[in-house]
């Protein structure tokens, strides 16, 4: 590039990232990885070209109103963008990208563990060992749930829930699913659709959620779609915490209306709701799903080759 564009990182990113970037622009990175106000990191972007954010940094119409006249494309290290309001930064004459498809494998591998660890009371078994209160092999000792011959369902069959069913085949699950709209055959992995969250749910032995945030789908995990599920299924979460209503999903929980569930993500993470903390039938994580060297490696390869593109003057490859 004959010219070193100015670019904000908003995050701390990994090492191979952070060297391409240093490289190719004149780049300011956050150092320390902490969560800056909103004042600060648009203090911070007066005078850049682009930006390179997170799903931590907030991008409604208003901050729209308020960034810099310099800055001309917004880079999102996230394959989910409800963090941004995209209407607002395109009728502002800006660009805003992702990152899809380079972490469906990670994401569903994380999938597959927490569905695994439900089902078989993983954190259960770790506590028991870790504790020291384990006094041997019993027969009924920590009885889970067989995968092989269950149903799973995947509420949204993108490219994570395409991967999580070709896990799942080899688990001897038999797989259902419902999308916006049916998939062409031959990348229905074999699934059985559903017309509607409703139906799926009624033959999810296992529900796993795969689907984007939108206003259609937070809250979608109701009382009702529980009451719905076969007694004693198991949810799983990776995708966004604002599908999932807390109030029904613990509630169901502690009445074993629900046998478990595994979550990765969760409404206003990192302050989850704290009674989760308490259920011994929830296998929980802090938001892993993408967090391998290689996937996040090529999250922000995603981000360079978008900003990039841009200032070569050509299309951006994920533009939204």
């Amino acid at each position: 590039m004959s010219e070193r564009h100015r670019l904000l990182i908003t995050r701390r990113m990994p090492d191979a990232v952070t060297r391409r970037a240093q490289s190719d622009y004149d780049a300011v990175i956050n150092p320390d990885d902490r969560i800056m106000p909103e004042a600060e990191w648009l203090a911070a972007a007066e005078g850049k070209d682009a930006l390179m954010i997170a799903s931590s940094e907030k991008i409604t119409s208003d901050v729209v109103d308020r960034l810099p006249g310099s800055v001309r494309m917004i880079a999102t290290y996230s394959v989910g963008y409800e963090h941004i309001d995209v209407a607002a930064v395109k009728a502002s004459g800006r660009i805003v990208t992702n990152t899809p498809d380079v972490l469906n494998e990670a994401v569903a591998d994380i999938a597959m563990l927490c569905l695994l660890g439900a089902a078989r009371r993983s954190y259960e078994g770790q506590t028991l060992v870790r504790n020291g209160a384990w006094v041997g092999w019993h027969a009924t000792m920590l009885l889970g749930k067989d995968l092989t011959g269950a149903r799973l369902g995947i509420l949204g069959m993108g490219g994570i829930g395409r991967a999580v069913a070709r896990r799942a085949r080899g688990f001897g699950l038999e797989i259902h699913y419902h999308n916006r709209s049916r998939l062409p055959e031959d990348q229905e992995e074999g699934a059985t659709f559903h017309e509607s969250a409703e139906s799926l749910a009624s033959v999810s032995d296992f529900l796993s959620i795969s689907c984007p945030s939108t206003e259609e789908t937070r809250g979608m995990i109701n009382d009702d779609l529980i009451a719905r599920m076969p007694p004693d299924a198991v949810l799983v979460n990776t995708a966004r915490g604002d599908i999932v209503d807390d109030d029904a999903v613990i509630a169901a929980l502690t009445s074993s209306r629900l046998f478990a569930a595994g979550l990765d993500v969760f409404r206003g993470e990192p302050a989850l709701d704290a009674r989760y903390r308490d259920l011994p039938n929830v296998f929980l994580l802090p938001h892993l799903g993408s967090a391998t060297v290689n996937t996040r490696n090529a999250m922000g390869f995603c981000c360079l080759d978008n900003l990039d593109a841009f200032f070569a003057g050509k299309p951006c490859p994920t533009a939204l």
